[in-house]
């Protein structure tokens, strides 16, 4: 009998698979979002240490280099499953495979060098993260541009980050400082700080120094901005 049968997989469900660093940050981070998660891992210290922290809602032993081990274990039913074991490359590519032969529909998967994420690609990952990458690219952004506070890549060319406002804006209008026309950029949100935004603020409100504007726009109109509080 499946004891993780009763864990029936939606969109608001996921499997994490390798408790390390990576996959526990990403099962404390969905289970604190409210989602309910399945970690797994072949190390049973790592399995008991994720029971015993809470930081998901149901944790199994298993060696998922195996496909029948996963099917046992609900795991084919999930939406979502990603794959954290990238410092081990044959694990990972055999897993990532097992998952999309078993109809997982939407596979994430750690990688740790190219070559590693092109096997990944290869097989039918969905999507290919570097961890260690993008903490480095972060790290040398927010030391060249340190009133970025956080930064989402929608692509290639366009971004949506959270910026303080720049001293030269101080006491400026929504509406005077014009930031589609002198930037080609978006204000989506306004706050007073991190935790309090008011969304598609008024044209006529003033900006301040200390607050934090959400702008969306072309990256490198962004960095531009960023380097006007220079």
């Amino acid at each position: 009998m499946n004891p993780f049968r009763n864990v029936k997989a939606d969109n608001h469900q996921y499997a994490v698979i390798g408790l390390g660093r990576f996959g526990r940050a990403v099962c404390s981070t969905l289970h604190q979002l409210g989602h309910d998660v399945l970690g797994i891992d072949t190390s049973e210290k790592l399995v008991a240490q994720a029971i015993a922290e809470q930081y998901t809602a149901h944790a199994v032993q298993l060696d998922s280099t195996e496909p029948m081990a996963l099917k046992e274990a609900g795991v084919f039913e999930f939406d979502t499953v990603i794959v954290a074991i990238g410092n081990y490359i044959q694990e990972s590519v055999i897993t990532t495979l097992n998952l999309k032969e078993g109809g997982v529909p939407h596979v994430v998967a750690k990688a740790s060098n190219d070559v590693h994420g092109k096997l990944l690609q290869k097989i039918g990952a969905d999507r290919v993260v570097f961890p260690e990458h993008e903490m480095g690219c972060n790290l040398a952004r927010s030391l060249t541009r340190p009133n970025i506070l956080e930064r989402l890549i929608l692509d290639e060319e366009h971004s949506v980050v959270e910026i303080t406002v720049p001293n030269e804006f101080d006491g400026q209008t929504i509406a005077e400082l014009n930031l589609r026309s002198r930037f080609g950029l978006n204000l989506l949100a306004l706050g007073e700080d991190k935790n309090h935004f008011q969304i598609n603020p008024n044209p006529n409100q003033r900006l301040h120094k200390g607050q934090v504007m959400v702008v969306i726009g072309d990256t490198s109109a962004i960095e531009q901005l960023a380097e006007e509080k220079g």
